[in-house]
């Protein structure tokens, strides 16, 4: 399954970063440049090395001498002073630059989960359609831990092996180009195979990212569904499926880790022969007096210091495609574009009056058939209007428009005379209260899912929505009252007490428009008969809009909109439908059992 947020930029994924990274770019300098003081001052040791042979060799007559300590006492002591400076600024400048990168790689995660996700809410539903929560959460959990990991170690590694290049071979050619050249032979190469690699890596890593977002979404799949898969009998399928995904991001690593892995062997034979030409064209010129003892000495210890650190670039290039495949898709998701986006006019929900026009709506869920062509729906102010109608007619989509969760194909929506897609988008949505057939509770209290999304914060207030939703008795029975968790999703509470508190939530939030969207279509019949009598009390003086399976639950409304096939075939109160001897009719005798689906 490809994720639906893949390829949406195709520029380089450093250069991304590095634009996520500008707020931070002080904390960047700071971290960059303890880097380069610390590898400076590392690289200053064999040239201590260097001036102490030189000391000990030629005593009055070395270098140190001609700054005017002549005695080799006074010297080596001065040697020893510097190389005890020295150790201790490289030492305060490794803990500096380890403290900034990783709090840069902590913010930068911190930032960038926070970012994600901001944007992730913003989508609209079709992309959570076109996804799994399980390959969202690898996104946002995985992904942006592996760019953590990289920006932790492997930034300031980078830095301080091009600083080394950089340095040393600087030096090596001031002080002997000849014998420099031999050390300069292998880095070519080391840099045409770190490239080549980095090629073939990359889309390797792409591979094993995508296939960890497969198996985080099967098991965030079958972790949902375990009461279906224990009812079904269904364990071993499942442990068979999740072993295929395993088994597809073992095999995606293991030949990621197989190239990977030659590298490091590759890159030291090419360093073993510039050390040895080193060794022996160098030593062979100090023999003949070519070269000083002190420059040789120098010369052997830094070649190892030049040479040395690219032993580790196959393992930071390995972090580095690894944190770049990640990236990409953090900032993929990051980039995805907003479908649905909010108008400028501003909504005060104390001043709207409800009424609500649907003209000439059109609609199609992506890759199917039209479902609404022309649809025209008017719902007075104040006014409760039941919606029914056979499965796929279209209820649920009037609602999921309204609400702006999909995008029309054409005509208008209207709220007080106003077109929805010009309102500010949070202040729509505010306006209406929701109560779905499927009920979502958060893992928190009774009265923290009760409060949800609502501005009051009354105690008193809240309580009273309760009574109102008819969920106060058993809310009383609960061990800890108000302060119950409810568990994950509200496991711990039945389904009718589950949508309960959700009509007591919608309640709580006190909008002008009241949606039920098959609120009563999973619950027993006392608890139908308990949304009834809280129906009657909370739609005065509120536009009510009730979508129901159940006919019981609208036969007091003002007025019964009959859907089929994305289309209105019949309206009216109860006894007008009834006399009509149409679908709704047919409807009304199937439930109550005077006629069969058959017939």
């Amino acid at each position: 399954m490809t994720s639906s947020f893949s390829n949406v930029s195709e520029r380089p994924p450093l250069r991304r970063l590095l634009t996520h990274l500008a707020p931070q770019r002080r904390l960047v300098a700071a971290a960059v440049c303890c880097s380069l003081l610390n590898k400076l001052f590392d690289l200053a040791p064999p040239l201590l090395i260097g001036l102490a042979v030189d000391v000990v060799v030629r005593k009055r007559d070395s270098i140190l001498a001609s700054f005017g300590i002549s005695s080799p006492f006074h010297q080596l002591w001065l040697l020893a002073l510097l190389t005890f400076l020295i150790w201790a600024a490289e030492s305060l400048f490794e803990y500096l630059y380890d403290v900034l990168w990783r709090n840069l790689a902590q913010t930068t995660q911190h930032r960038l989960r926070l970012e994600a996700y901001d944007h992730l809410q913003q989508l609209e539903l079709a992309f959570f359609e076109q996804d799994s929560s399980g390959r969202l959460m690898a996104v946002l959990n995985d992904d942006i831990n592996q760019l953590e990991r990289f920006l932790d170690r492997g930034a300031n590694q980078i830095l301080q092996l091009i600083t080394t290049v950089l340095v040393v071979g600087i030096g090596m050619a001031v002080v002997a180009p000849e014998v420099a050249l031999f050390a300069y032979l292998p880095i070519p190469v080391i840099l045409w195979g770190s490239l080549r690699f980095q090629n073939r890596l990359a889309p390797r890593y792409r591979e094993v990212r995508a296939r960890a977002g497969d198996l985080a979404s099967r098991l965030a799949n079958n972790l949902g569904g375990m009461l279906t898969i224990k009812s079904f009998t269904a364990e071993a399928l499942e442990l068979e499926r999740l072993t295929g995904e395993s088994q597809a991001y073992l095999e995606s690593n293991a030949r990621a880790i197989k190239l990977s892995a030659a590298f490091i062997p590759l890159i030291r034979f090419a360093i073993l022969f510039a050390f040895m030409a080193i060794l022996l064209i160098g030593g062979f010129r100090t023999l003949s007096g070519q070269l000083e003892v002190s420059t040789y000495s120098v010369l052997v210890f830094i070649t190892q210091r030049l040479l040395w650190p690219l032993t580790a670039l196959g393992r930071t290039l390995d972090e580095y495609q690894r944190s770049m495949a990640s990236t990409r898709r953090v900032l993929d998701l990051i980039d995805t574009p907003i479908g649905i986006k909010g108008g400028p006019q501003m909504l005060d929900r104390r001043m709207v009056r409800g009424e609500l026009r649907f003209e000439a709506v059109d609609f199609a869920y992506e890759g199917r058939p039209a479902l609404l062509q022309g649809f025209d729906l008017v719902i007075p102010a104040s006014s409760t209007i039941g919606i029914v109608g056979s499965t796929g007619s279209g209820k649920s989509t009037v609602v999921k428009l309204l609400l702006r969760l999909y995008e029309r194909d054409g005509g208008w929506i209207l709220l007080d005379d106003r077109p929805i897609e010009a309102l500010q988008l949070q202040q729509l949505r505010r306006a209406i209260a929701l109560v779905s057939q499927d009920v979502y509770l958060f893992h928190g209290t009774v009265a923290e899912n009760i409060a949800y999304g609502s501005d009051s914060s009354d105690q008193a207030a809240l309580e009273r929505a309760a009574q109102l939703a008819e969920a106060a008795g058993f809310i009383e029975d609960l061990p800890e009252r108000y302060d119950t968790l409810v568990g994950e999703r509200g496991q711990r509470l039945s389904g009718g007490q589950r949508q309960r508190i959700a009509l007591a939530r919608a309640i709580l939030k006190d909008a002008p428009i009241l949606v039920l969207d098959e609120a009563t279509a999973a619950v027993d019949n006392d608890t139908e008969a308990a949304i009834q009598r809280s129906l009657e009390r909370i739609t005065r003086d509120r536009t009510t809009l009730v979508i129901a399976h159940r006919l019981s639950t609208v036969r007091h409304a003002d007025r019964i909109v009959v859907m089929e096939r994305g289309r209105i075939v019949e309206q009216g109160r109860h006894d007008e439908l009834l006399r009509l001897n149409g679908v709704y009719t047919n409807l009304w005798q199937v439930q109550a059992g005077e006629r069969s689906f058959a017939s």
